[in-house]
């Protein structure tokens, strides 16, 4: 079985990405999470006919041979999907305009262009496949919106050049105008000028910069729209709203550029979200943020401080002490007292198969027990990172699941291991020279 599938959440680069990589793999399903963009979701509805999307939740993971991912790069970003990314001899084909990511490929097309789309257009010209003008439509819906129109510093002439083609192919603009208009009304306008009212204006690294931030209670749509006239309000480089929704201790990181030197996506990526040098955004979820200790963090990404451009090769322990899934509890009891660590690794055959700490000894009664083996009582559920991520994404994972370590993993190999000693050295600035 193969599949092609794009991020949840999706916008109409995704979409249109989904529908054009369909006609260069025409026995694949198409999947799709049913959290999308608005507009997005008004289109399909309208179009459920001509485009049938499958949820993941009607997949039978075991089936899938072939996974084909457009507009993401990272897993965390596929709705449903995360058990395939340890599904052995699973082929991973990956269409994407975001560089970096955690999806390990056995062939990508990854390029630094407006829009995703445009990428996968580029095969459909050569092979010379031909577009119904709503599929023509669609494909330019999703250059149009990820390139503001052809106005974003993202854009390229190829971007351009696929939109020429594409209404050669009768792509209708008024279709794409009805569906591509955002959604402004009062919700919006409210929010809009409550972010003028907090607005605190920086000047750093010579970029104008205005920061805001508002509390939320419930869901207001199109806030992206609203960060983009809050940046050409305020004439500014670059414009950044954090939205606090207190109850659920969530930061909502919207952020707009109009600078291409400075770019929102990997500032955004630093904070565990993504997006292109024009535009993107996170999400931050902890009881121990505000939106005031955001702020302070985007502002020392943006200066470049010691603290923001710290990667987890910085932080991490290593070389990294582990021991086998056989060795006897009570060797590995004498280990911890010597060295002082609160758990070690466990490996088997060299793959990571489990972790065992202190609070794993609480689990044997008898005394006779420390002669087991560990893997009788390590904890099978693993929590790793990936060595591209970064420090925050790490804290996060040790809050979410209540471990304190978290092995970190390059090209599937434990490189290091990160203890809340060496988050706590990041988080009060202790970092090395």
């Amino acid at each position: 079985m193969k599949i092609i599938t794009a991020h949840k959440g999706a916008d109409f680069d995704a979409l249109a990405s989904v529908i054009a990589a369909s006609l260069l793999y025409p026995d694949a399903v198409t999947v799709m999470s049913d959290t999308m963009n608005p507009n997005v979701k008004a289109f399909l509805s309208l179009h459920k006919e001509l485009f049938i999307m499958t949820p993941p939740g009607d997949v039978n993971l075991t089936d899938v041979k072939t996974l084909v991912v457009v507009d993401t790069c990272n897993w965390n970003r596929l709705d449903g999907l995360q058990k395939l990314k340890d599904k052995e001899d699973l082929e991973i084909v990956m269409w994407d305009h975001h560089t970096g990511g955690d999806i390990h490929c056995s062939w990508k097309c990854q390029e630094m262009k407006g829009a995703t789309v445009t990428l996968i257009a580029r095969s459909i010209i050569r092979n010379n496949i031909p577009l119904t003008p709503i599929v023509a439509t669609l494909l330019m819906m999703g250059i149009y919106e990820d390139t503001g129109n052809l106005t974003f510093s993202s854009t390229t002439a190829e971007d351009a050049a696929t939109c020429a083609y594409l209404l050669e192919n009768k792509a209708d603009l008024s279709v794409l105008n009805s569906f591509l208009r955002p959604a402004y009304g009062e919700k919006q306008k409210n929010v809009l000028f409550e972010m003028m009212g907090t607005t605190v204006r920086r000047k750093i690294r010579g970029y104008k910069l205005a920061f805001c931030q508002v509390k939320m209670e419930g869901h207001v749509g199109n806030l992206s729209v609203v960060v983009s006239m809050y940046r050409d309000l305020e004439n500014v480089d670059g414009a950044f709203g954090v939205f606090h929704e207190e109850k659920k201790n969530k930061c909502i990181v919207i952020g707009r550029s109009s600078n291409e030197s400075l770019n929102i996506g990997k500032l955004m990526s630093n904070l565990g979200g993504g997006g292109h040098p024009g535009a993107g955004s996170a999400m931050i979820q902890s009881e121990f943020l505000n939106p005031e200790a955001v702020i302070e963090m985007i502002s020392e990404l943006i200066d470049g401080h010691q603290r923001s451009s710290v990667q987890l090769s910085d932080l991490m322990s290593y070389p990294v002490h582990t021991v086998t899934s056989d060795m006897a509890m009570e060797d590995v009891a004498k280990l911890l007292r010597e060295r002082g660590f609160s758990g070690l690794p466990v490996i088997e055959e060299g793959k990571l198969v489990g972790v065992i700490s202190r609070r794993d000894f609480r689990k044997m009664r008898k005394e006779a027990h420390m002669k087991s083996p560990v893997k009788a009582y390590m904890s099978k559920a693993i929590i790793t990172i990936d060595s591209g991520k970064s420090p925050l994404e790490a804290v996060r994972l040790m809050i979410k699941h209540d471990i304190g370590r978290v092995p970190v993993i390059q090209d599937g190999e434990i490189i290091g291991i990160l203890t809340r000693t060496d988050a706590m050295r990041y988080y009060y600035n202790l970092l090395p020279d």
